[in-house]
């Protein structure tokens, strides 16, 4: 069982003032036996009241309007979390009675969403070679899930500022190379491509000796279906089994299914981000929500349907 304190900041600075803010926040953890949320607030500009909902993968989510004309967006998040070390999957169960049960679960609607691949992508010739390496006669679901996770974690490299939000999955396999998000993208294409069910993670890292990439901003990983046990999650970016150490907010098919803010507002300005997490073991932060040092411009010069998708990329390039 471990115990953190989290502090999740994004401030949005506008050029001019801007109205009819319309924005969609995840940024409620998950709350269920691996993870208890002790308690959660969420502070925004002009103390704008958030109504929560569920999603159709059990995520809550916030919704929230600024019609007032204003400079600034800030969204302050606060969490102290408690989360609770996992069993991993036994693997007891004959390897055969395994691989059958995925094959049997792929049409059920639980799983045909985290089913589909993208067969668009212009390597999954050379994704099969990888795959085909993998003997499903003496490597269950959960061996192959880890042989793949290792080998994203080996063949690509951690490089901040080398991706964008717009990199499509051939460029990121071109470079062989880039963040979390795009490490976990790689990782599902590879695991649905076997068969096995896969989802897209969003989430805040918590490092500790042998866990250090991904820190200071939110973070992404996967969750494979392993048979007779459940979603098991994996950590490309740092080759790990996603467990205590890892805080889940959202789930999806993909990255836009989790998207921690997306928004649109009535504006032609220009903008700068600044995106700041912070992670402890202790309520005392040190988190500086008034520097601008860490500003991002992104140079908009937005209309009625700016789009603020841009901000989980950016989180997860700004390491701290």
């Amino acid at each position: 069982m471990a115990k953190f304190y989290i502090k999740h900041l994004t401030k949005y600075t506008y050029s001019n003032k801007v109205i009819d803010a319309a924005n969609l926040i995840r940024l409620h953890p998950i709350n269920d036996e691996y993870q208890k949320v002790l308690s959660h607030t969420i502070a925004v500009t002009n103390n704008a009241y958030i109504q929560v909902f569920t999603d159709f993968y059990n995520n809550a989510f916030g919704t929230f309007m600024i019609t007032e004309p204003h400079d600034e967006l800030s969204i302050i998040s606060e969490v102290e979390v408690v989360t609770f070390n996992k069993i991993f999957p036994d693997d007891s169960v004959a390897i055969d009675e395994q691989w059958a049960e995925i094959k049997s679960i792929q049409k059920q609607i639980d799983y045909m969403d985290f089913i589909l691949y993208n067969k668009a992508f212009g390597y999954n010739e050379e994704v099969l070679n990888i795959i085909n390496t993998i003997d499903t006669k003496i490597h269950s679901p959960y061996r192959a899930v880890l042989q793949l996770c290792e080998y994203v974690y080996k063949n690509f490299k951690y490089i901040q500022g080398i991706t964008t939000v717009s990199s499509t999955p051939e460029e990121v396999w071109d470079l062989k190379a880039g963040v979390c998000q795009d490490f976990t993208n790689v990782l599902l294409q590879l695991v649905r491509m076997t068969g096995i069910p896969a989802r897209y993670v969003s989430g805040y890292i918590c490092p500790n000796e042998t866990i250090t990439r991904g820190e200071g901003a939110t973070h992404a990983w996967i969750e494979a279906y392993i048979p007779f046990y459940g979603w098991f999650g994996v950590d490309p970016t740092n080759n790990a089994i996603a467990n205590e150490n890892h805080v889940r907010l959202a789930v999806g098919r993909n990255y836009d299914d989790c998207a921690p803010v997306k928004g649109v507002f009535k504006g032609n300005v220009e903008s700068e981000l600044l995106v700041k997490v912070e992670v402890g073991t202790t309520k005392n932060s040190h988190l500086d929500y008034t520097s601008t040092k860490d500003f991002v411009p992104t140079s908009t010069t937005n209309s009625y349907l700016q789009n603020l998708e841009i901000i989980q990329h950016q989180q997860q390039q700004q390491q701290q």
